[in-house]
């Protein structure tokens, strides 16, 4: 069977109070990349300064601090200027983010596979994991698998 090209995506905003990347979290994130879990696609950094100006710096504009470099990315350019200003709403007065496309590898297999059974997706919808931790982490009753 032949994998589709890309599975779908999933856009993170990734807050960056002092407005630089923190090396811990993107490293977790290139030793996604490096195991083949997650392969990174885009990365964006939006900053907002103290009058509420909003900067863009793509992947091959940021610095070799961040440790990634266009050439590691699938698909530099994926978030449009739509998507980056829709985020860009969200990064607070006086801080940055970075915004950071990737494909979770296992779903290109999961879509190609469900197309090739003649199955549709009718519907999808992500519980964010600060939910589900609240929710598990809760008194009340529930029904464990």
């Amino acid at each position: 069977m032949t994998l589709a090209g890309y599975g779908p995506v999933d856009l993170y905003l990734v807050g960056l109070p002092d407005g630089q990347p923190d090396h811990t979290a993107l490293q977790a994130l290139l030793d996604l990349v490096e195991t083949d879990v997650l392969r990174l696609l885009d990365l964006v950094h939006i900053s907002r300064s103290l009058n509420g100006e909003i900067a863009v710096t793509e992947v091959d504009d940021l610095s070799p601090a961040y440790g990634v470099e266009a050439h590691q990315l699938g698909v530099a350019g994926l978030a449009g200027h739509e998507d980056i200003a829709a985020f860009a709403a969200a990064v607070p007065v006086g801080t940055a983010a970075l915004l950071v496309a990737v494909e979770l590898v296992y779903r290109r297999e999961l879509v190609a596979r469900t197309v090739q059974a003649g199955a549709v997706l009718l519907g999808h919808e992500r519980i964010p994991a600060q939910v589900v931790n609240a929710l598990m982490d809760s008194p009340l009753p529930r029904t464990e698998a």
